[in-house]
């Protein structure tokens, strides 16, 4: 470009000069000339600069970049004795927020430098806009998600790399499109690496849907490349998740479920783990174990530590029906004498047998007997309460433990039995987690409100540890929690303390140290002020719909340093399906328009269109 035209060029996009500096506050009073909404170069419009546009301050041969967060009218005033016109005495002033600066046809958020008074304050050319709108390096693979909300002809594409090598939040009210663009963002990213073995091989991605938004036809991937696990609390017809007997064996998660005490409880079910590896479901050692007990309770004097035992052995093992179907219960062939202490029988001869004196006699006891009968199932569950009644009856017979105070861990564990059967498959052909896909939406829509909150917590437990110990060998995995609110927020009345701590521990790691093992979230929210603030602070990038509640502002305000005054003030107004973009992966907030999903891949989380539903109208897509 010749002096000529640069001269052209900058009389044009000179807006005006500084004649304020304080910090990254830069005021720049506008050429009285430019006050106009757009001008004119080369006979095109150009948008003139506005509240939430970005300037250039020249400072030498540096262009400094900044974003005009608001601007004011300033009156001169002059001699009484001097009139001036009005059009002279009223300057323009922009109040500008440094963002960054442009070097080697780069820009680089930041300030290296501030400007000087009088420093020239010009528009940006559509290159140096294009500059600040880029969200890859050179030659780095990006997506479209949709284009500024202001301009709908500039896309806005994100860097692959700078997106999903990060934890990723997206917030905003219901219907405000939170959901939405959830889904745009991973639509765009299974279709960008549609066909490649590569991709499919070293990325896994597990959708966490609370609504059923993700599991239904074809939603944001295609049903053949993704698995679904429909569960369900309330049927038995739901699918079933595989899982081996070691993820179950955790202290922390068996104490969760059974709502253990710290002192007396949780030492318990540690000790019914290590009898649980111990007898490794080898039945013939069950059995023996469980027939020296049943020995050792028949010889007692104590009636009512033995009677709490028999019951003990009677939840063990299967009904004793007779050839009428009728259970006769295990104690129909022996009983208590009270006078003398002991337990006895009458033999075919009208014999009184004591078995304390004939110990060898109790092999003949249908209780004893009936043992042969007993065998492990597919359940771990219903086998470990099998193992904490045999390790109750170890510990009462060696007075370790006092039955009131074990028994409600079992009870409460034996509760959700039923749950926990109906949405997990330990047996031994249970299959592959991730099958022969890479994608897996585990749908929790038809799952009852605790279990709900377990099954998050125990299947990342489970994938988080596999990648701790995989090292360096380990594949990509993002986690995706909708409603993120479920199983993130610090406040709940439904759980103890010892339940909320643990399952925020967990989060909070991942979020924390996730990346070093190439695990990363992806949450999305419509209470971000229910969520610990540990995470939200942790999170790299942010998709910010519209949010009206003050408390979820203050939140992300206070937690995300990426937004700027503007971008924080226009939350509340946000049309449906425009947020704003921060993070590492953008050099400064945008507002952003999410594109469309095509026909037939949208997830089902439209909002009901109640005129058509009432006067019986079909719904129109």
């Amino acid at each position: 470009m010749n002096n000529k035209h640069i001269s052209i060029h900058n009389s044009v996009f000179k807006i005006g000069i500084v004649y304020s500096v304080d910090g990254r506050e830069v005021k720049v009073r506008v050429d009285h000339n430019k006050n106009s909404s757009h001008l004119i170069y080369k006979g095109t419009l150009i948008k003139n600069v506005s509240v939430g546009g970005y300037v250039k301050i020249l400072k030498g041969y540096m262009p400094i970049i900044g974003k005009v967060e608001s601007e004011f009218l300033y009156e001169n005033k002059q001699d009484d004795k001097q009139l001036l016109v009005a059009e002279n005495s009223i300057n323009r002033i922009l109040v500008v927020k440094l963002i960054g600066f442009i070097e080697n046809q780069k820009f680089c958020r930041g300030v290296n430098e501030l400007p000087l008074i009088d420093n020239e304050c010009h528009l940006l050319t559509n290159e140096e806009f294009n500059l600040i709108h880029t969200f890859a390096g050179f030659g780095k693979e990006t997506i479209e998600v949709g284009h500024l909300a202001n301009d709908l002809l500039v896309p806005v594409n994100l860097g692959i790399g700078k997106l999903f090598s990060s934890h990723i939040g997206i917030f905003g009210n219901t219907g405000s499109g939170k959901s939405y663009t959830l889904a745009k963002i991973y639509r765009q990213l299974f279709t960008h690496y549609s066909g490649n073995s590569a991709f499919k091989e070293n990325a896994q991605f597990l959708f966490f849907d609370f609504n059923g938004e993700y599991s239904s036809h074809n939603s944001i991937i295609s049903d053949s490349d993704k698995k679904v696990y429909k569960l369900n609390t309330r049927k038995d017809n739901g699918d079933k998740i595989p899982l081996a007997d070691d993820d179950f064996l955790d202290i922390n998660l068996l104490s969760i479920f059974s709502n253990a005490t710290e002192k007396t409880q949780r030492p318990f079910i540690a000790r019914s783990i290590d009898l649980y590896k111990k007898i490794n479901k080898d039945e013939n050692k069950f059995r023996n174990f469980l027939k020296k007990q049943i020995k050792d309770i028949l010889i007692m004097s104590d009636k009512v530590k033995s009677e709490l035992l028999l019951d003990y052995v009677a939840e063990i093992l299967p009904p004793q029906y007779d050839k009428n179907g009728i259970d006769i219960g295990l104690k129909a062939d022996f009983h208590y004498h009270n006078n003398s202490s002991c337990y006895f029988f009458y033999d075919s001869n009208n014999k009184f047998i004591n078995l304390q004196d004939h110990p060898d006699q109790i092999e003949t006891r249908s209780i004893y007997m009936h043992v042969d009968q007993f065998e492990f199932t597919e359940s771990f569950i219903h086998n470990f309460i099998c193992i904490m009644y045999m390790r109750m009856i170890y510990d009462v017979l060696a007075n370790r433990a006092i039955n009131e105070h074990i028994a409600p861990a079992i009870h409460k564990l034996r509760q959700s039995e039923s749950d926990i059967s109906r949405i997990f498959n330990s047996s031994k052909g249970m299959g592959d987690f991730w099958g022969d896909s890479n994608v897996v939406v585990v749908d929790l829509s038809d799952v009852n409100t605790d279990t709900k909150k377990r099954i998050p917590l125990l299947l990342t437990n489970k994938l988080y540890n596999e990648h701790k110990k995989a090292g360096k060998a380990q594949k990509y995995l993002n986690l995706i929690v909708d409603e993120a609110h479920n199983i993130l927020s610090y406040q709940s009345t439904r759980e103890s303390e010892e339940w909320k701590d643990y399952r925020l521990e967990v989060f909070e790691e991942i979020i924390k140290e996730g990346r070093k093992f190439g695990v990363f979230m992806t949450i999305a929210s419509q209470r971000p002020s229910d969520i610990s603030s540990t995470i939200i602070s942790q999170l790299h990038n942010y998709f910010i719909h519209r949010l009206v509640n003050e408390k979820d502002i203050q939140q992300v305000n206070n937690t995300i340093s990426y937004l700027d005054k503007v971008s924080v003030e226009s939350l509340p107004i946000l049309s449906t399906g425009v947020c704003v973009i921060a993070g590492q992966l953008a050099e400064m907030p945008l507002v952003v328009q999410i594109g469309k999903i095509e026909a037939g891949f949208r997830p089902e989380n439209e909002t009901i269109d109640i005129e058509n539903i009432w006067q019986g109208k079909e719904a129109v897509n």
